[in-house]
């Protein structure tokens, strides 16, 4: 074969991570637009952008400000420079926002009021809600707010990331004479921004905005002066952490204090208003040291994450997604303990389709078992109210030796990790913060159990985090297995995880940084040398390592067929005459999150099967310690690649496919051809599908 490295390195074939978040951002906003889907689901998807468009400012466009400062140069194979990104990005940032609100106004908004949902603005309150409105001022928000005037003696607040702010404009002298045209008031983050109308005084489902009623009874903030404008706004903020993880003692006190911080690190990103007029929006650049490009003007509230309050409040099941009971395997429903389960087969679960409730049953019932001497688990994202995290302080208070691998250093969720740690550790739990420079992405729990034949080992390894709320809204897979060689590589990683030493020598499991990114490529340089009979197929999550795309264009010239389920970003470019006409990729955007990691290899007659919790992206593959874990069981195979692969290749309903110029086009067909993976898996397993 012909030397095409110098023609597979031409940035013309790699597209901006960036933009391609931005795009799956696009796609979601287009559930907010589609009118097959329920009306508060829709609602919901609108804010789930906003949540998502925060992260990605404070974070990837933060990451991007700052290389732009320091003169750094391309981000990535792209070839994009700081400069270009920054205009790139920033362009389809404001498009995707726009297009948000316009939703919102125009759709959204007109749509919840035709079944009964209003969200009132002032101008249509009645007199006996104006009443309402000021008695609620008066005795719920006034007591809380700091009405701040600049002037010498009072520079300009500390504004928190993402808080609700208000610029005021005044008019006349204070009671000592001063004159300040300006003044900041902050709305606490206690106080709900949607507030339920009394059903005395409107409608059942009668809502508003908390910016409103302030903005209504602003006056008696400032007694005497003139209010000439009252102005939202919202600041975005750098919200990385930067611990030296080399120069500190303890790693949980130095994240501890750089949480402190966070709220006011350097803004990306200012929200105005659309009614705020240029002098003011002007002045908040400057002081917030913000260029014209990092202003996002808004016809509406400046966070519409916080309209996600009102699904809660609206009784109307009708306006949601039919709920749905979980399967459980047939096995998992005898009496039997697990354990006695696992040892005659693995079982696999698909979440949310199937249960996580064997999952927790499996280290309840660990906890309990008094053959069982230890339990070790790793934990990445959960919550501290978790049934997982109450049967390990269980096992621990009964004399378990317990081990839990904690990141504290999981985005955004620092603070409750830190908090969990010390929780853990109070019962004696052996808490262990990771790898020092590697987080510890990989999803697994370890028990150790006392047996007539000696000491046996049981394992779960996941592709999703041990988190209650996420097993109901990811799609994820779980193996509980009884496997000696798995299980056994699972303790041999344990122990490197906790201890100091070389790379363990597993015989069945690819870790990262270790041996994952060479078994990937191992495997596709082998689909590689089969020409058209090979087959790949990758699901995840992200597709970014340039080594990998770089592996799959060369398949794809070899005449291998390669089809990537990709749910967000995605820098290979499909399509592309010469390099890769035979690779398809295709996006999943639904009711759930797709969120399982899937790697097919098939060409040789005998597919290879593995799950994992590695994305295909620098970060997983060399900066975080993640597993893969192979599906040995014939079954299960072919489950997996109907479940997770097949099903998802032939969506017509919920799926995107990518095209060469990094855009998607969306492959939905009318309702009575509209095939969709989560829909049949739903309907699957309500039918009975549940044998694990």
């Amino acid at each position: 074969m012909a030397d095409t490295s110098t023609t597979l390195n031409d940035p013309a074939l790699y597209f901006n991570r960036d933009l391609s978040i931005l795009e799956f951002n696009r796609r979601v906003l287009a559930l907010a637009d589609d009118e097959h889907i329920p009306l508060l689901e829709r609602l919901r998807f609108l804010t789930i952008v906003s949540s998502n468009l925060d992260e990605f400012f404070e974070v990837r466009f933060a990451g991007v400000m700052q290389r732009r400062i320091y003169g750094a140069g391309p981000l990535g194979l792209d070839g994009l420079g700081p400069e270009e990104e920054m205009r790139a990005v920033s362009s389809v940032a404001h498009e995707i926002i726009s297009a948000q609100y316009s939703c919102l106004n125009e759709r959204l908004i007109p749509a919840l009021a035709a079944e009964g949902i209003h969200l009132l603005r002032r101008r249509e309150w009645k007199a006996t809600q104006r009443r309402w409105v000021a008695d609620y001022f008066r005795n719920e928000v006034l007591p809380l707010l700091t009405p701040l005037s600049l002037d010498p003696a009072h520079p300009f607040p500390k504004v928190q990331n993402k808080g609700l702010n208000f610029a005021i404009v005044l008019d006349g002298d204070d009671a000592y004479g001063r004159h300040s045209p300006i003044a900041i008031v902050q709305a606490p983050r206690i106080l709900p921004r949607i507030i339920q109308l009394p059903e005395k005084i409107a409608g059942p489902t009668d809502f508003v905005f908390l910016s409103s009623v302030i903005h209504e009874n602003i006056d008696s903030l400032f007694p005497g002066l003139e209010v000439k404008g009252f102005y939202q706004f919202r600041v975005t903020r750098n919200s990385e952490l930067f611990v030296d993880e080399e120069e500190v003692d303890n790693l949980l006190d130095a994240i501890a204090d750089e949480l402190t911080t966070r709220p006011f690190g350097e803004a990306v990103r200012l929200e105005v208003a659309n009614n705020c007029p240029a002098n003011v929006f002007e002045y908040l650049l400057r002081h917030f040291d913000l260029q014209a490009e990092n202003l996002y003007t808004l016809s509406g509230p400046v966070n519409l994450s916080r309209m996600a309050a009102i699904i809660d409040m609206v009784p109307r099941p009708d306006l949601l997604y039919a709920p749905f009971l979980p399967g459980t395997p047939d096995r998992c429903l005898r009496s039997e303990e697990i354990f006695a389960q696992l040892r005659r087969g693995p079982l696999l679960l698909h979440h949310p389709y199937q249960s996580f409730t064997p999952v927790i049953d499996f280290v309840r019932q660990a906890a309990a078992d008094p053959q069982v001497l230890g339990i070790k688990q790793t934990l990445y994202r959960t919550t501290n109210d978790s049934a997982i995290i109450q049967a390990l302080m269980d096992a621990a208070v009964a004399g378990k030796q317990v081990t839990a691998v904690i990141e504290l250093k999981a985005r955004f969720d620092e603070a409750n990790n830190i908090h969990l740690a010390e929780e853990l550790e109070s019962v004696g739990v052996q808490v262990v913060y990771g790898v020092v420079k590697h987080k510890v992405h990989a999803k697994m729990i370890l028990v150790l159990r006392r047996e007539e034949d000696g000491l046996r080992l049981y394992g779960h390894l996941g592709t999703g985090n041990y988190h209650p709320r996420n097993a109901r809204i990811y799609t994820d897979f779980s193996l509980l297995t009884a496997d000696p060689g798995i299980t056994a590589d699972m303790n041999a990683l344990f122990m490197h995880i906790t201890g100091i030493g070389q790379a363990p020598r597993l015989k069945h499991l690819l870790q990262s940084p270790f041996t994952l990114f060479s078994g990937m490529r191992e495997r596709i340089a082998a689909e590689t040398a089969l020409g058209p009979r090979g087959r790949i197929i990758i699901r995840v999550n992200s597709l970014i390592d340039p080594d990998l795309i770089r592996d799959l264009y060369q398949a794809s010239l070899a005449g291998v067929q390669v089809s990537l389920i990709v749910r967000g970003a995605c820098a290979l470019r499909p399509g592309i005459p010469g390099v890769s006409e035979n690779i398809r990729v295709v996006s999943i955007v639904g009711r759930f999150l797709e969120h399982s990691r899937v790697f097919y290899f098939g060409g040789n007659g005998s597919p290879e099967v593995w799950l994992s919790s590695a994305d295909w992206m620098g970060r997983n593959l060399f900066r975080r310690l993640e597993v893969a874990v192979p599906i040995r069981d014939p079954d299960l195979k072919k489950r997996i690649q109907r479940e997770a692969l097949d099903y998802y290749l032939q969506d017509h309903c919920n799926a995107w496919e990518m095209q060469a110029d990094g855009s998607y086009q969306s492959l939905r067909q009318a309702d009575a051809d509209c095939f969709s993976a989560q829909q049949t898996l739903l309907n699957q397993y309500a039918r009975g599908g549940n044998n694990g």
